[in-house]
């Protein structure tokens, strides 16, 4: 009788996964992005598409994973940033600093100061009224920009451009009186344009613009700004469902920053401090070092990466996003 023949399984170094041949592990690191950017497991260092895929990963009971990842971060981890630590004090310490408190109530709502020219992202947010026979056009009523320092660069009533059906007052607070003496929406445009182009008139962004599903923000502003100057945490891969779905601005500050917010009418300058907050908390992560430049293995002929060990193939990967702790450089 000849020998049973051994079996060779092809392991990803990222997250886990075992492979039968060569070629699939290849196909899974390729459409993967796997790289030292992605989310992962401060116990056993799996890579996951998003922090609500590690979230998942440490609660499933250690018995499922064959690892005890639940069991320790339930002693040494922090339920907001995910992070794991040495023991109960150093984790202690860290929470007093992690978990952050709601920002007070704007007593002043209309700012219109100079320009800071060390700035280098502005958060922004608008809420909107509604017009049309049936309210459901959306009509920017109020606005608020604020710096990394959670200072209020602009914030205004806004003049609707078309007749208000529907104030959406359970959710704005806005009623026919306080825009009646707003700022026309040109002008409003103009000054946040000026704003984000650091006081010059040539139209060039260059600060960037942080905010939570931007796209509804600009169309209202009808603003146009450069994509690669956006940071949009509903749009933010690690931030997004384990299905990359977007997650709502009060899941993610309540998740990731500790507080409660939108629980009665929305505040354009709270919701502009946590979307700050959030980019910012991502930003500041310490990944180790940049990524390469490039198409990663897209760039690679199959041949060469059917040939690779599994670490030269995580080694050679690069993320699907551009990591917002790049923004440090």
């Amino acid at each position: 009788m000849s020998p049973k023949t051994v079996k060779i399984r092809h392991k990803c170094v990222a997250c886990y996964k075992m492979f039968n041949r060569r070629q699939h592990l290849v196909e899974h690191m390729k459409i993967s992005h796997h790289s030292l950017h992605q989310p992962r497991c401060g116990v056993c260092f799996k890579h996951c598409k998003s922090f609500e895929s590690v979230r998942e990963h440490l609660n499933a009971p250690d018995h499922l994973f064959k690892g005890d990842c639940k069991t320790t971060f339930t002693e040494r981890g922090c339920t907001l940033c995910l992070q794991l630590f040495d023991d109960a004090t150093a984790l202690a310490d860290h929470k007093n600093k992690c978990h952050l408190s709601p920002p007070l109530p704007l007593v002043n709502p209309t700012r219109t100061p100079g320009v800071n020219t060390r700035l280098k992202a502005v958060a922004i947010d608008c809420e909107m009224v509604g017009g049309g026979d049936d309210g459901s056009i959306d009509l920017c009523a109020s606005i608020c920009l604020v710096d990394e320092d959670e200072h209020v660069i602009f914030s205004t009533h806004v003049q609707p451009q078309l007749p208000v059906t529907d104030y959406r007052h359970k959710v704005t607070g806005l009623t026919e009186e306080d825009l009646k003496n707003g700022m026309r929406l040109q002008d409003v445009r103009e000054k946040v344009l000026a704003i984000l182009c650091g006081g010059h008139n040539d139209g060039a962004g260059r600060l960037l613009l942080v905010g939570h599903d931007l796209k509804h923000d600009m169309k209202c502003l009808k603003l146009q700004y450069p994509s690669h100057l956006l940071r949009d945490t509903a749009k933010y891969v690690p931030l997004m469902k384990t299905n990359l779905v977007s997650q709502s601005l009060k899941y993610l500050t309540k998740s990731y920053l500790g507080y409660k917010i939108q629980c009665g009418k929305h505040e354009p300058y709270e919701d502009c401090v946590s979307a700050m907050r959030l980019y910012k908390r991502m930003r500041d992560q310490e990944h180790g070092k940049e990524e390469k430049e490039g198409d990663g293995l897209n760039s690679w002929k199959q041949s060469d990466l059917e040939k690779m060990k599994p670490e030269e193939l995580y080694h050679n990967s690069t993320s699907g996003y551009r990591c917002w702790c790049l923004d440090r450089r």
